[in-house]
């Protein structure tokens, strides 16, 4: 006997939706924060390490890719903040209204790009525009 439909739901039957993209980008950003925070550690201890080893780092995250990780990393860190404070609401029994998990959806996104937007021009602004 054949069939013609899986035992179980996935990814392949349900046409995406804002509420399973955002769960789905909220474990992504989990995990891309476990590994950059692996980069924040490498930092920390060439910082400890001494000058050489601090040179070093420092040479490793001048290049334009790195910094470029470094941008996603701390979008990776505000989407989760604030899709985590979503998520702290729904324990709370806020939000379930279908309306307001699409805007609550919204928010977060928008919210987890301008902070990050706000957070790299204050570095910039730091650093005299030498990204």
């Amino acid at each position: 006997m054949s069939r013609s439909k899986p035992l179980s739901p996935h990814l392949q039957v349900y046409r995406p939706q804002i509420t399973s993209v955002l769960s789905i980008t909220h474990r992504a950003t989990g995990i891309a924060l476990s590994a950059g925070t692996v980069v924040l550690l490498y930092w920390l201890a060439s910082a400890a390490g001494g000058s050489e080893a601090y040179a070093a780092a420092q040479g490793l995250f001048s290049h334009a890719l790195v910094k470029l990780l470094l941008v996603g990393w701390t979008w990776a860190f505000f989407y989760h903040l604030c899709n985590g404070l979503r998520h702290l609401a729904w324990d709370a029994g806020y939000g379930f209204k279908i309306s307001t998990v699409y805007r609550s959806g919204y928010t977060v996104i928008v919210a987890s790009l301008v902070l990050t937007g706000l957070i790299w021009a204050c570095v910039l602004a730091k650093l005299g525009g030498a990204a």
